[in-house]
This record gives C-alpha cells, structure tokens and sequence, in this order.
C-alpha cells in the first residue's frame, strides 16, 4: 500500500484532533517527564502532548515516513522515530503512552494492550481513542461496493478487513487485568459536511486506502464514483444544506496501579 498522504489527512484536522483533545483532557496526571504518541501522524496529536507537558521529554512513533517528516517539520523539539507499535519498546517507562486513532488498525488487542501497559511506569496512563464506525454507513457501504459484481474480481475480501473492534466490556476486562485502573466510554460525533463528496474526501486518507490500494487511477476513480452514488440516499442534506457524519469512537485511559 502506498504511504500515507499528510496533506490529505490534514485537509479535516479540526475534526481529528478534537477527539485527541478530548481524549487529553481525561489523563489524569500533570507531573509528566516521558510521554510517546503511538501513530502520531502529521503531528497534530503529538502538538496537544507537547503543549500539555511542555517540560516532558515526548516522542512520535509513527510506521509512515511521510507523516513523519511533517511531524518533525511540525514539532523540531519533539523526537520522532519510524517504528511499528506492536514491537515498540520504550527506552524507559513512560508516564503518558498516547495512540489516538491508531490501534484500531492493528490485530490481536489482546496481547498489544497489556504489552502497551508494560512500558509503563506505575502510576502511568496508557490513553487510547479509535474509531467504532465500521457498521456505520460511510463504512458498510464501502464494503457492499467492493463486493458487487463490477468489484469483486478487482477488490479482495481483505481490503475490507479492518478487524472489529473488541466490546467494551473485554476491553475492561483486559486492561483491569493487566494491573490498570480502567475508565472507558464511547462517544458519537456528527460532523457537519458540504456534501457526500466531501465524506469520501476524509475517508480517502483513511478508510478508503485498503480499497483503493490495488487499483487504477481510472478504476479508483470508477469506484469512488460508484461509493459515490451509493453514499447519496444515506446522507440525504439537511436542511441547511449540508449532511451529517455520524462517527462514533471509544475511548479508554487505563492507569497503571501494579
């Protein structure tokens, strides 16, 4: 798959940092020295870190070297490296380890959670914030395109293959067992858009990328038109004219206690 595109990603930064703000606002600690931001992307969520703890030490872990070269750009104070976060390890425990919209990519919580929770000093909150939408219809619609008849030969079942995410309870569960104490809620946010267009414009730098990857320029423009039409009758305008983006999201802030 080709690397992430910063400036597309960029283009509803409003919109992606406000969940990384309000995911901020419940850590519960002020005395920070070390804090690492898993998937830190362009930046915009490593800046909250750094204006949070302007005396910590904090690094940006990020798999896409374009995102991290505007990251550094961005935030010349902060380290940056390119690391895959299921194998990061920190070189001390950390105070804060941040991962806002990016564990949701990644297979078996199960195990990357409580190895998350061991970079940790005690004391030390582990915040997590990712996507709950693939039911909703900007999501689902991506995947009934994909397998019609015009796709299938073109798209393979495992662009659609986003793992769900666990329930909120397993998610308690498994952080509570992983010596945490455990708060977690889940909030929908809709978001005001121009028009269905301009939702596929957010999703292209997101969730569009699987479906997309393996195409044509010719054929990804074929079958975002396609999304497109598709998309339409499930945003129909409101009644100033723009439609809604439902997006719903989980969050949790596990603090470390043994």
């Amino acid at each position: 798959m080709q690397d992430w595109n910063p400036q597309l990603y960029r283009q509803f930064e409003s919109e992606r940092t406000r969940p990384a703000r309000e995911l901020l606002e419940r850590i519960p600690l002020t005395d920070v020295h070390f804090a690492t931001d898993l998937g830190c992307g362009p930046g915009n969520s490593t800046e909250l870190l750094a204006q949070a703890w302007p005396g910590a030490v904090i690094t940006g872990i990020d798999s896409s070297a374009a995102m991290l070269e505007q990251a550094q750009e961005r935030l010349p104070a902060c380290t940056f490296l390119q690391a895959d976060i299921r194998t990061w390890q920190a070189s001390q425990p950390q105070q804060v380890i941040y991962a806002n919209a990016s564990l949701q990519w990644l297979t078996d919580h199960y195990t990357l959670l409580p190895h998350l929770v061991e970079q940790l000093d005690i004391g030390g909150a582990l915040a997590i914030q990712m996507p709950d939408n693939l039911e909703e219809a900007s999501h689902s619609l991506m995947r009934k395109v994909a397998a019609s008849e015009r796709w299938q030969a073109h798209i393979s079942p495992q662009a659609a293959d986003r793992k769900r995410l666990l329930s909120t309870e397993q998610y308690y569960d498994l952080l509570s067992d992983a010596g945490c104490q455990v708060d977690i809620w889940r909030t929908t946010y809709y978001h005001p858009m121009a028009d269905a267009q301009a939702i596929i414009t957010w999703l292209r730098a997101t969730g569009l990328r699987p479906f997309l990857a393996g195409l044509t320029e010719q054929q990804q423009a074929d079958f975002l038109h396609d999304y497109h039409q598709a998309l339409m009758p499930a945003y129909p305008p409101r009644s100033n004219g723009q439609v809604l983006l439902a997006f719903p999201r989980l969050f949790m802030v596990a603090v470390r206690t043994r």
